[in-house]
């Protein structure tokens, strides 16, 4: 099965769709720039999912769910907000159908005309700010930690499974503070659990940084960044996190009564991430062969595969592997038997490997009279015997050794491939022939940055917190620079 994927050397991009399908994570669906996302990548999405909310409510969030449609005139509030979502909101006219009068199918009915048009949420602000100032009144509200797992449409024209689709899965944050410097702490608290999230359990890393003005979310006052580096050498937004100011507050006029009596606009966050991490994932760590899953994240943790003849051999080998099932099992490590004699042994060595099963174990008429398991890693394709009664402390072993091996692999990777510059021409060259993160100064315009993704598709994915804050010159302009900041092609 993996054998027929394209290279990624070949085609990138080719191999990146092919696998997602032929791994069973997702496929196209009939709507248009729409994903179906089939039960095992729905699988990996809710390992995610379970994580990432248990980072949250240790963090002291709450869940919520809030409406999938917004009033028109609610997201026209917020001047910047509005200019941000406007080209890729879908819009609810009207509310009936009927039957066309010449028998020609389903029409809109047109006397069931809205008052007001719906926007599907492109995202939550402006709804959850309407519900906000009836919740809150007085400082003794605050702070309010509201997180909402839910899907939103943007009406992307050119759309990817996972990285790029018309509707995704997110989860998006929303919180209000009492003090500016309680809801900066907040947005950076929050980058902070994503990109805990990334390397510890997607085994992905990531530079932290700030968004420059341009590319900020629309009517923030500062975003908050995770960039991760993919394969190919392009960069990959894989969360952000939001300090709103006292904006949307004003906006919708949220106002608390201080201790002090007086009547304030609250300070706001907002953070989320999508289904684009299931992209970021299977870029980060696959190969050639298929899927390379993280064992934290991984569906199917271990796969047991019987090599045999005959059903009595099939027997015998279910006796000494279901004891080994059920032990594995307590010790929360996922495993599946796969007795079905419908396939080949061969044939589910493939599947497995396309599917990225972290360790696979093979057992057959001689492993029994040895009292021994064939145990294959998939990050290495590394194969060794293990007597049976030494087999449970190797797989324990390994469901560290792999994640910890893929996230060193990816951190090796990225750290060969972010390249400090100088001149303009040898960002060029650089970008060109090696890719990946470029380091440069900028001399903070817009109208530089601008030039740069104009003439070489390149933008700035951050500002690190981290790292070298030498004054320069900035490549393009020679004009002074505060620092360095990060240059990519991105998804």
């Amino acid at each position: 099965m993996g054998k027929k994927l394209t290279k990624r050397s070949e085609d990138y991009s080719k191999w990146y769709n092919e696998l997602v399908v032929k791994a069973d994570l997702a496929e196209n669906s009939g709507v248009r720039g729409c994903m179906v996302i089939k039960p095992y990548g729905f699988a990996i999405w809710e390992k995610m999912q379970a994580a990432l909310d248990k980072m949250f409510k240790e963090t002291g969030h709450e869940n919520a769910y809030f409406p999938l449609f917004i009033p028109k005139s609610y997201l026209s509030k917020e001047a910047s907000h509005v200019e941000g979502f406007a080209k890729e909101c879908a819009v609810v006219t009207h509310y009936r159908l009927k039957n066309a009068e010449d028998g020609s199918g389903i029409i809109v009915d047109e006397d069931a005309k809205l008052e007001e048009e719906l926007i599907v949420r492109p995202t939550s602000e402006t709804i959850i700010w309407d519900t906000y100032r009836k919740w809150i009144q007085s400082y003794r509200d605050l702070p309010l930690l509201i997180n909402q797992w839910a899907n939103v449409v943007r009406w992307e024209m050119r759309t990817r499974l996972f990285l790029r689709t018309a509707e995704f899965l997110w989860q998006e944050g929303h919180t209000a503070h009492e003090t500016e410097k309680e809801a900066v702490e907040e947005a950076e608290r929050m980058m902070n659990v994503y990109a805990e999230f990334a390397q510890d359990h997607m085994a992905v890393p990531v530079v932290k940084g700030l968004k420059t003005e341009s590319e900020r979310f629309a009517g923030a006052v500062e975003t908050y960044c995770i960039e991760a580096l993919m394969q190919d050498g392009k960069a990959l937004q894989a969360g952000t996190s939001h300090f709103l100011g006292q904006n949307f507050a004003k906006a919708f006029d949220v106002k608390f009564a201080s201790k002090e009596g007086k009547q304030e606009f609250v300070w706001a966050t907002s953070w989320g991430v999508s289904t684009r991490l299931m992209g970021a994932l299977v870029m980060t760590h696959s190969d050639d062969n298929g899927l390379v899953l993280p064992p934290k994240l991984a569906p199917i943790q271990v796969v047991i595969v019987p090599i045999y003849k005959g059903l009595d051999q099939l027997d015998a080998i279910s006796e000494r592997v279901n004891p080994l099932v059920k032990e594995l099992r307590a010790k929360g490590i996922s495993v599946k038997y796969d007795n079905r004699d419908t396939y080949k042994p061969g044939f589910k060595f493939n599947e497995y490997e396309l599917k990225g099963v972290p360790v696979r174990l093979a057992i057959g008429q001689r492993d029994m009279e040895n009292g021994t398991y064939e145990v294959a890693r998939r990050d290495t394709l590394e194969k060794e015997t293990v007597p049976m009664d030494e087999v449970i402390a190797k797989i324990e072993f390994l469901m560290d050794d792999i994640q910890n091996n893929i996230y060193t692999k990816a951190l090796d990777y990225r750290e060969e491939h972010i390249t400090e510059v100088e001149t303009y021409e040898e960002f060029k060259k650089v970008l060109e022939e090696k890719g990946g993160f470029i380091s440069a100064h900028w001399d903070g315009t817009t109208a530089t940055e601008d030039k740069v993704k104009e003439e070489t598709k390149a933008t700035i994915r951050c500002i690190p917190i981290e790292g070298d804050k030498t004054e320069g010159r900035c490549m393009v302009t020679g004009e002074p620079s505060a620092r360095r900041v990060l240059f990519a092609k991105a998804y």
